[in-house]
């Protein structure tokens, strides 16, 4: 079940704000625990069980660390809990992966291969094993106490808002709001208009510009020219950002009208002007997950300049290998540790003298590159498509140009993309704010409520549009539901 969906929009939130409405204390939790399992088996059926076991195995090995922190035997039922969780997370979205590449290992020696039937990838299993994790761990540092409820560790890790794409949320960031929340009037209203925001970037941007990209995407490389390739690796690079910091805005959303308060998980990454700059402003929860528990505890930036670079390299290896069981995010994920390291070597120090428009442009060109190879599906396919974008055109000229996909409507999106993806809200927002402050009596007041007119407005024709294009049933896929 997507946020997207009218089953989702009409018949579960609904249903499920209303009860929640009703209910108070520990009757909240038990409601949004059930509402939570009912939503994932709602798509994944059996696979229901495997979040089942990880709740419980995570529950045990909670309790084990906390009482054995100080000693070996906590170290020991830490690595023991991230092991399982580790374990869960393989078998099921890197088994057959590694089967795949044995076998052609295999093959050239002359060996028989090894036989695996196909495994289902349970939907959001990176998202909640991260979080698993990270409440080990942080139950290990001594970060929390260990949950004794395992109904509440259950709807920590099977909260329906973030479960099936995130944002990673730490235990300790919401360890206080499980036990005790209230949801005020003002919250829910923002929530709500947050949750509406994001669906709007996600149906009336993601969607279209999505289309546009994955019919770029399956033409074969003699039928493609520079120009249609540049087009169809910027409208991904716009359909990835608001399909996920989309879903990431209706999570932070429906968690505020439930009275939760998950971190930020976006900042306006397109207008980074470096690639560290970047991954501070992209999926920000696992950037930062990353960052506190793989990249520090291997030593950070603190062994020098080449140890630095075997961390950055071994955290981007991790981060692409999350995102997909497939060689391609693999090296996207190198190719981002390549540029974060190039960036603390001299020659990136070279770069930061550069005048700040040219440097935000060349850490665009590196990200757009770098999403042709997220979006292909063969490494072959991403090199044949990133030559043709910097001119090695087999086909001179191309057969099919840019302008067969660009018209009208998708030139309109691709501007409103473009406007969005920079900060210009809060701006407008910031400045509004001065300009009224700075009236006095009743002209204070009218600008105030011709302000509050106009926002609604906004919000009432983004609801509207968002409406007829899912009644119209338009394309409506979810991306990083494969991860």
């Amino acid at each position: 079940m997507v946020f997207s969906s009218i089953t989702f929009l009409f018949f579960f939130l609904p249903a499920v704000l209303l009860l929640n409405g009703c209910t108070r204390g520990r009757a909240s939790n038990v409601l949004l625990l059930v509402a939570s399992l009912l939503f994932y088996a709602w798509g994944e059926g059996i696979y229901l069980l495997v979040m089942l076991a990880s709740i419980l195995g995570n529950f045990v090995a909670g309790l084990f660390i906390d009482h054995f922190r100080p000693t070996r035997a906590g170290r020991a039922a830490l690595g023991l809990g991230v092991g399982l969780n580790l374990v869960l997370l393989g078998f099921f979205k890197y088994a057959g992966f590694l089967v795949d590449n044995l076998n052609q290992v295999l093959a050239l020696v002359g060996l028989p291969g090894v036989a695996l039937g196909p495994v289902h990838l349970p939907i959001g299993i990176s998202f909640f094993t991260f979080q698993a994790i990270s409440y080990l761990m942080d139950v290990h540092r001594g970060t929390v106490r260990a949950q004794r409820n395992p109904l509440d560790l259950g709807l920590y890790i099977a909260l329906f808002p973030q479960l099936i794409a995130g944002p990673i949320v730490r235990y300790h960031d919401i360890a206080a709001e499980i036990v005790r929340r209230r949801v005020t009037s003002a919250d829910f209203a923002a929530g709500a208009e947050r949750f509406l925001y994001g669906l709007a970037k996600k149906v009336l941007l993601a969607n279209p510009l999505g289309l546009v990209a994955d019919k770029i995407f399956a033409l074969p490389a003699a039928e493609l020219s520079p120009s249609l390739c540049w087009l169809g690796a910027l409208c991904y690079t716009f359909q990835i950002y608001y399909d996920f910091s989309g879903y990431s805005d209706m999570a932070i959303g429906l968690g505020r009208m439930f009275g939760f308060h998950f971190l930020e998980n976006f900042n306006y990454p397109y207008v980074a002007a470096s690639i560290r700059d970047f991954w501070r402003r992209w999926h920000i929860s696992l950037s930062s997950w990353l960052r506190d528990y793989v990249y520090i505890p291997l030593g950070g930036n603190r062994g020098g300049a080449v140890r630095t670079a075997a961390n950055l390299w071994a955290v981007f290896f991790l981060c692409g290998l999350w995102h997909g069981a497939a060689w391609t995010f693999v090296a996207w994920g190198l190719f981002h540790g390549f540029f974060l390291v190039l960036e603390r070597s001299p020659l990136g120090r070279l770069r930061d003298r550069l005048w700040l428009p040219l440097r935000h442009v060349l850490t665009l060109v590196v990200v757009v590159a770098g999403w042709v190879l997220f979006r292909s599906e063969t490494l072959a396919e991403a090199l044949a498509f990133l030559g043709i974008m910097a001119g090695f055109d087999p086909v001179p000229g191309g057969r099919y140009p840019a302008a067969m996909y660009l018209d009208r409507k998708t030139v309109v999106e691709l501007a409103l993309a473009a406007c969005l993806a920079l900060p210009l809200f809060p701006f407008l927002r910031r400045r509004g704010r001065e300009i009224i402050d700075g009236l006095g009596g009743p002209w204070q007041h009218g600008a105030a409520a011709g302000a509050e007119a106009g926002r609604l407005a906004l919000l009432g024709t983004l609801v509207y549009c968002t409406w007829i294009s899912l009644a119209a049933g338009v394309y409506n896929p979810f991306i990083y539901f494969r991860f």
